[in-house]
Parts: C-alpha cells; sequence; structure tokens
C-alpha cells in the first residue's frame, strides 16, 4: 500500500485570521460565550464578515459547544461542512488538516476551527464535576491499580525514558523554566513570573517524576483561526499562513508501531508521514510549538519528530538550542500549555501565525517562515496530530 500522505493539498489553503479570549481561571462566562467571542474576533482579523463562514470545526470531551448551535447563534444559515472530534489535545491539529481538505476541495469556501472550554472554573480535567465520559477500553485494567489520569500515565513514560537514558528531573525542569521565560512577555499568558530551576524543584510532586511545575495549567478560554484557499488568501490583510501538510491518526500501541519500550516516542510514526504530506523535513522547520501538557512530551517529541537522537536532547537544553533568542530551534515560544494557558493546544496555532506573520513583537524569533505545530502525541489517547505551517 502506498503511502497516500505525499496527497495532502500542500500549500493550498491558509490561516487568514486568528481570535482569542482573554485566559482565566474564571471567565464568568459560557463555552458558548467564549466560542462566539473568539470566531468573531478570528473573523474579523481575517477582515471577513460571519456570513462568509461556510464550516465549523471543533473537538472537545463534554466540555465545549458543538457547530450546530454556533451556527444558529452566529446567524450562519447552511454549514457545507462541520467537524466535532471527542477528545481533546491529541485530535487538536487534525481540526486544521480537515478544514485544509474541505477548503481545498471546494466543500467550503470558509472553514472556522475553534477550541473552547472552562477548564478551570467548570469541568476539570478528572475533575468531580466533569460527570460522565466516554472512558477508554483499558480503564477497566488501570482503575484497580489508581492508574487513571494523564500525569501518572506520562509519568510512566518519562520514567522509562530516565532509566534508558539518564535523563534527570533537573532536564524536565529545564523545559519548564524555558517556557517561563518565553511567558513573561506574553501578556495572554497567565503565567508570567519568572522560575528558576530551584522553584521547579522545591515545587510539590503530582506524580512522580512530574512536580507541579511539569504540569499544564487549567484554563478557561478560546482560540479561533479561519481557514480559506491560498488564492483568496490573497486578497485578505494579513499574510497567509498556508498550511503545508498536517497528519493525524494512531496510535502508541507498542505491537502495532513496534515500540520496545515506554522510552521510544510515539512521534515518529506520525512525524514520517506529516514531513511526506508537507514535502519538507525536520530541516525545514523554523520553530516548533510543541504539545506540552506535561514537560516530558516535549523533549519526547524533540526525539521523535526529528530534532535530535534519543538522550541528546539535556545537553541541547543546557547549550540553549531551544530558547527563543539565539536558539537554532525555538519552542513554544509564547510559554506554552505550561504557562500561557491550557486550550488543548489550539493556542499554538495562534502563536505560530503570529510569528509566522511577523506580529509576535518581544517574542518575535528571527526566523520564523515555517512552524511545526504539535497535538498531544498519543500517551492516554492512542491518537495524535500535527500540522506544519508556512508563510506564503
Amino acid at each position: 500500500m502506498g503511502d497516500r500522505s505525499e496527497k495532502f493539498p500542500r500549500g493550498q489553503a491558509a490561516i487568514v485570521g486568528i481570535g482569542c479570549t482573554e485566559f482565566s481561571k474564571d471567565s464568568g462566562v459560557s463555552t458558548f460565550a467564549l466560542a462566539t467571542r473568539s470566531i468573531k474576533a478570528a473573523i474579523a482579523d481575517a477582515g471577513l464578515k460571519i456570513e462568509d463562514i461556510e464550516g465549523l470545526c471543533t473537538y472537545g470531551a463534554n466540555d465545549s459547544v458543538s457547530p450546530n448551535v454556533l451556527a444558529q447563534a452566529l446567524g450562519i444559515k447552511s454549514i457545507n461542512f462541520y467537524v466535532d472530534q471527542f477528545l481533546g489535545g491529541s485530535v487538536s491539529m487534525s481540526i486544521i488538516g480537515q478544514a485544509a481538505l474541505a477548503v481545498s476541495a471546494g466543500i467550503a469556501d470558509c472553514v472556522v476551527c475553534y477550541r473552547s472550554l472552562n477548564g478551570r472554573s467548570e469541568l476539570r480535567k478528572n475533575g468531580a464535576g466533569a460527570g460522565p465520559a466516554r472512558a477508554p477500553w483499558d480503564i477497566q485494567y488501570k482503575m484497580p491499580s489508581g492508574y487513571m489520569v494523564p500525569a501518572q500515565e506520562m509519568a510512566m513514560n518519562a520514567r522509562a525514558h530516565m532509566l534508558r537514558y539518564g535523563t534527570t528531573n533537573e532536564d524536565l525542569g529545564r523545559i519548564a523554566v524555558l517556557c517561563r521565560t518565553n511567558a513573561v512577555d506574553n501578556e495572554r499568558a497567565m503565567m508570567r513570573k519568572p522560575i528558576t530551576l530551584d522553584d521547579y524543584m522545591a515545587s510539590e510532586w503530582i506524580a512522580e517524576p512530574f512536580h507541579k511545575l511539569d504540569c499544564c495549567l487549567e484554563t478557561d478560554g478560546a482560540v479561533a483561526v479561519v481557514v480559506v484557499s491560498a488564492e483568496r488568501a490573497r486578497d485578505l490583510p494579513h499574510r497567509p499562513v498556508l498550511i503545508q501538510g498536517a497528519a493525524w491518526g494512531g496510535g502508541i500501541s507498542i505491537a502495532n508501531n513496534g515500540f520496545s519500550e515506554l522510552a521510544e516516542s510515539p512521534a515518529r510514526p506520525l512525524a514520517n508521514r506529516l514531513y511526506n504530506a508537507a514535502g519538507l523535513g525536520p530541516e525545514d522547520i523554523d520553530f516548533a510549538e510543541f504539545y506540552d501538557c506535561f514537560t516530558y512530551p516535549v523533549l519526547s517529541q524533540i526525539e521523535g519528530y526529528g530534532f535530535s537522537k534519543a538522550g541528546e536532547v539535556p545537553d541541547m537544553l543546557k547549550d540553549g538550542s531551544f530558547d527563543r533568542a539565539g536558539g537554532k530551534l525555538p519552542i513554544n515560544t509564547h510559554g506554552g500549555l505550561l504557562s500561557e494557558g491550557y486550550i488543548h493546544g489550539m493556542n499554538h496555532v495562534y502563536e505560530a501565525v503570529q510569528q509566522i506573520r511577523g506580529d509576535a513583537a518581544h517574542r518575535q524569533v528571527k526566523k520564523h517562515d515555517v512552524a511545526l505545530v504539535t497535538g498531544q502525541l498519543g500517551y492516554v489517547s492512542g491518537y495524535s496530530s500535527a500540522t506544519i505551517l508556512r508563510g506564503a
């Protein structure tokens, strides 16, 4: 069977508008209100009108608002295309890819991708108020031993990497410090107070080897982006950000993907498909916004997407390879999910578009034409997704 990833419509669709709400601990409004505010902001940024929208794409875990409800409220008379996926950050970049497919195929001329949640004030992840959700098939085997939440699952992978390659808590801490450093001058960020490695080591344990500062933020907020054809994008106000390639799917299965142990990065098979879809390689990427629900997945993705060999990331962190100013590959330039806020990865897209446009102000990286933006790499759900964005 051939590699179908090369059939992705490279650069035929573009992100032309971005919008977001405030990221906070208590929005004071519904997820419905947050979604409408972010969509209206994105459409205005694109120089378009609500009546231009022909498609809506989102995802969530019983914690958001669906396209059919939003379409009626916004006054959209006809929706030609919609996606409403169950799950969180693992599918975050898949809706970008699916919007590009719809636009390039002529199914919808203008598609808005959005994520809205009150992840702090309402349905906190794995919190008592979360209500019923679709339990994964394997929870019956995990629950008896208390192995139930993402922090516990990813802690096991982090520990395996430590045992195999000698990775330390200090190495993970450097990722937390880097993200916080990048958030200090980001007006959107929830956490802007600088931290040191000593602060990281002193923060309480959540699930060893994860400290509190290894974990992303619980956040209320919403982000939306507008996707149109590359041809139409040329007539709109901002530099078009082309969707050069995208890949999504499963999974982390050790049996299916041939991983010999938990320390292996599940990003590797997806990375191959992504680079084939985009016609690019890791050497072409100027900066990356890695899904950072915890610190360790960032390290794992740096390896899996081909920016280092296994076990090399700690030394690269020490020598500044990933620093926003002067690093070979600046990462999580806004502070990431660890310090800006946890909008299930869509805020990574917002930041990447700003960087490619050259609109990131004090956060602006020197080389900013090509970005890798990733979703959760499969540790919990078995699904993953990623996209490569390129300035026109």
